[in-house]
């Protein structure tokens, strides 16, 4: 008997190496999975069945990052893009290329992955993911960018193109938002071109025209457009709102002055809300209302709970729910926010919310002590869920149910582990699909003690 051969392992692709790759999965995130000589490549801008030419750009021990370059050869379920600027797929779309019943299937195998690879937790029901309302023009909200045009005009808005953040795609019609949202857009950047108003270059740090952020109230009809600059003196612009932003940074947080209308209205589920600009507001609206809906009905209210809103915003979820529980706390670390949600209980006649402004981690045992032990908890965190000492102040409520709204099911499941771990026990999982042709996905956890 002859000794085996040792083992070759695969020589390590380097950074900035292109490899011809055939896609077989998708990873959380939603790019595509792919090995070369059993290395694992995780690739943007490809879905499953794509054959890809691709550029290696992270090179790690056990896994590299790619970037699609060339589309060798599509998949046999690859569909046609809809929405195009200068002849590429939408950045804001990334599954378009893929039929809707696939994207939702894709979604509801992401969260239950999530929860059972990341979290260790099973047992629990996974529901039927709900599908969205509309496919398409269903954001009230987007943030376009201005860049250096190309052609004629020297100045574009847009896109950041995908994978290249210096490069700004010129958007005419984007699908993703409504025609009076595509007009506003338009208009803002005529005027720019008009007044020959350059866009700000984060390489040289010079320029002016920054962001564009259009805002939209679908059931009110008003708009609300936000021009974000560096500091200069120009034209009045055709907008609403005007921030100022000085030093190199992106982003578009900065000082806000009011040329117009300071805050826009919006109607869910047969309340009318009051939103500053820098409040949090779902940017589906008709599928806000389902996620709320589906949060009322696995909080179980019979008239009588306490109930504590924690992350509350503009107090949305906890005011729909309002008319079914005996008393609603709400709790934000936003000011403009909790102006937003007392006005809006006040506006809407209810009379059994009261809001705190304070954070989480340090609101929580405050809150406790001003109104008592709640008896359900809704609480709707951002992407990067509730870090670990505010999941012990949560804990510390003691709530027989909470109601967890995630936007990001990998970082649901160490939060759901943690109260699991501490006694709770992960009864249903709803997920939602708030972002059609992109693989981010909405769910609504209950977990009961």
């Amino acid at each position: 008997m002859t000794d085996a051969p040792p083992t070759v392992r695969a020589q390590r692709p380097r950074q900035g190496t292109e490899l011809e790759l055939e896609i077989d999965s998708l990873a959380q995130g939603g790019r595509g999975v792919a090995r070369a000589d059993g290395y694992v490549v995780f690739v943007a801008g490809a879905l499953p069945g794509d054959r890809v030419r691709a550029r290696l750009t992270r090179s790690k021990r056990t896994y590299g990052e790619a970037k699609t370059v060339e589309l060798l050869r599509p998949s046999s379920e690859r569909v046609a893009d809809h929405c195009l600027h200068d002849g590429e797929p939408c950045p804001g779309a990334p599954w378009q290329g893929m039929a809707y019943e696939r994207q939702l299937a894709e979604k509801a195998a992401q969260v239950d992955d999530a929860l059972r690879r990341i979290g260790r937790l099973d047992g629990f029901e996974l529901e039927p993911i709900e599908p969205a309302v509309e496919q398409w023009r269903y954001r009230n909200k987007l943030e376009y960018s201005f860049g250096a045009g190309a052609g004629e005009s020297d100045l574009a808005l847009g896109f950041h193109r995908r994978g290249n953040w210096a490069d700004v795609v010129e958007v005419e019609d984007c699908l993703l938002a409504s025609q009076r949202n595509n007009r506003a857009r338009n208009q803002v950047r005529d005027w720019a071109r008009r007044e020959a108003i350059p866009a700000y270059d984060r390489r040289a740090q010079a320029g002016v025209l920054r962001n564009l952020v259009v805002r939209e109230g679908r059931r009110t009809g008003e708009l609300q457009t936000r021009l974000v600059t560096s500091p200069a003196e120009f034209p009045r612009p055709p907008v609403d709102l005007h921030t100022v932003i000085d030093g190199p940074g992106g982003g578009t947080d900065g000082p806000t002055g009011v040329l117009g209308a300071e805050h826009l209205h919006e109607e869910l589920a047969g309340l009318r809300f009051r939103v500053s600009h820098t409040a949090f507001l779902q940017t589906n609206t008709e599928m806000a209302e389902r996620l709320y809906a589906i949060a009322g009905e696995l909080a179980g209210l019979r008239g009588r709970e306490r109930l504590f809103d924690l992350f509350c915003g503009i107090g949305a979820i906890g005011l729909s729910l309002a008319g079914s529980a005996g008393e609603v706390w709400g709790l934000e670390s936003v000011a403009e926010a909790i102006a937003d949600a007392e006005h809006n209980g006040e506006a809407n006649g209810i009379a059994n919310a009261r809001f705190v402004g304070a954070d989480a981690r340090l609101g929580i045992r405050p809150l406790l002590e001003r109104a008592g032990a709640p008896d359900v908890v809704v609480v709707d965190p951002p992407r990067a869920g509730l870090s670990s000492k505010v999941v012990r102040r949560l804990l510390e409520c003691d709530a027989p149910r909470v109601v967890y709204v995630s936007c990001n099911p990998t970082t649901l499941a160490p939060d759901a582990a943690q109260m699991v771990e501490a006694g709770y026990t992960l009864r249903r999982v709803k997920p939602v699909d708030m972002f059609p042709h992109t693989p981010h996905v909405e769910c609504v956890a209950l977990l009961e003690n």
